[in-house]
């Protein structure tokens, strides 16, 4: 798909955001820049598929988090289209919800920016054929992850930190520092909401 000049290039970043971290924030931002992107749309999800059975935090704690964080980059901004339609027991497909961006902002080019290691499972994503037709995948290159694929992915150039939502939750149910792990408008909240404690 080529992009139209007048046509403004939003980045997609995706996720749970549960919490959202320094890696989160370097990757939406190194992202922006390699690709002269407009803006991040950090866009949390309601009920991710791979994680249905999984205990999530209330909406409004994620975005919460999201708010602080981002707050000081004029470049961020937080859709909450998926929460917004999100149906209590119904998974979010990116299909759906970029249908949805595509129709509500004609005049944007989405660039949907996925982990290394998602490249491979592409085939099986919900209407895959279609999907890439209306936006451009994004790839963070990451050491041991294969990104040959059928379909078209630009391939962006990450340092690599081992940073994960879900460690930060173990380390909070353990009682371990999370201080430069999350910016620290983050880092207070969970510790005043009392978010991840056993």
């Amino acid at each position: 798909m080529s992009c139209q000049n007048n046509k403004g290039k939003i980045g997609i970043l995706g996720g749970t955001f549960d919490p959202v971290h320094q890696v989160h924030l370097m990757v939406g931002e190194i992202a922006r820049d390699q690709l002269q992107l407009d803006e991040i749309w950090f866009l949390p999800a309601y009920i991710p598929p791979h994680k249905q059975n999984k205990a999530i935090s209330e909406p409004y704690h994620r975005v919460n988090m999201l708010q602080t964080a981002i707050g000081g980059n004029p470049n961020f901004k937080i859709s909450s289209i998926e929460l917004e339609r999100g149906i209590e027991g119904k998974p979010s497909y990116t299909y759906e919800t970029m249908m949805e961006l595509k129709n509500t902002y004609p005049l944007y080019d989405f660039y949907f920016i996925i982990g290394g290691d998602m490249v491979e499972y592409l085939p099986k994503w919900y209407k895959i054929g279609k999907l890439t037709s209306m936006i451009h995948f994004v790839a963070l290159a990451r050491p041991g992850y294969s990104l040959a694929t059928p379909y078209p992915v630009i391939v962006v150039d990450m340092p690599q930190l081992d940073i994960s939502s879900s460690k930060i939750r173990e380390r909070v149910a353990n009682g371990q520092t999370i201080r430069y792990l999350v910016p620290e408008g983050v880092r207070l909240y969970i510790k005043e909401n009392h978010l991840y404690e056993p």
